[in-house]
C-alpha cells in the first residue's frame, strides 16, 4: 500500500501539533509554478489564537528542517486556522460549533439552516429559525442524515448578552418613569 506525502506529513507532524494542545485539521501540499506550499490547518476546542499558531508554526518548521519529509527544493510553510465558514467533518467540529448557525446538506436531498444547541454521539439538537415572525422550532438531526455541513457567518446576530443588556435598559427606563 502506497503512502502519500500528505499521509507521511500527517504522521510526522500530528504528534507535534497535539503536544502544543492543538488538533491537526488539514495538511495540503500544493505546487504553484515552481514553488511548493505546505498548508497546515490547526484548531482546538478553545480556538487557536495567534500566539498558539506562531508557536506551532515554529515547531513544525524546525521538525521539517531536520527531516526530508518535504524532499529537496524550497517550499513555503503556511500555518493557520480553519476560518469562519469552515466545513464540519468531524464530531469535534460539531461540538465546537454549538451555538453557531450551520447550513446542512441532507443525504435525502434538501437543505436546512439551523443553530446547533447540543451535540451527542448520535447527532444533535437544533433550533430552526422561524420564518416571517414565526417562532423557532426544535429539531433532532442524526449524523447519518448529514451529507455536508458548513458554519455560516452572522454579521448581525444578537446573542444572549445583547438581549440581556436590552432588557436591563428597558427595566431601568421603566423604573425611571415610575
Amino acid at each position: 500500500m502506497s503512502t502519500t506525502q500528505s499521509e507521511r506529513l500527517r504522521e510526522l507532524l500530528e504528534p507535534l501539533v497535539s503536544s502544543q494542545g492543538l488538533d491537526l485539521e488539514e495538511i495540503a501540499v500544493e505546487s504553484i509554478g515552481r514553488k511548493r506550499v505546505l498548508r497546515v490547518v490547526v484548531d482546538s476546542d478553545d480556538g487557536a489564537d495567534l500566539d498558539a499558531v506562531a508557536d506551532v508554526s515554529r515547531a513544525l518548521s524546525a521538525k521539517l528542517d531536520e527531516t526530508d519529509a518535504m524532499g529537496v527544493g524550497e517550499y513555503t510553510l503556511e500555518v493557520g486556522t480553519p476560518g469562519a465558514e469552515r466545513e464540519l467533518t468531524e464530531h469535534r467540529h460539531y461540538v465546537r460549533a454549538v451555538g453557531r448557525l450551520v447550513r446542512f446538506q441532507l443525504t435525502e436531498g434538501g437543505e436546512l439552516v439551523a443553530r446547533i444547541l447540543t451535540v451527542d454521539d448520535a447527532g444533535m439538537d437544533l433550533e430552526v429559525p422561524g420564518v416571517k415572525g414565526r417562532k423557532a422550532t426544535a429539531r433532532r438531526l442524526a449524523f447519518g442524515d448529514i451529507d455536508k455541513a458548513r458554519v455560516q457567518v452572522e454579521f448581525n446576530r444578537k446573542d444572549k448578552q445583547d438581549k440581556q443588556d436590552e432588557q436591563d435598559e428597558q427595566d431601568m427606563t421603566e423604573e425611571e418613569e415610575a
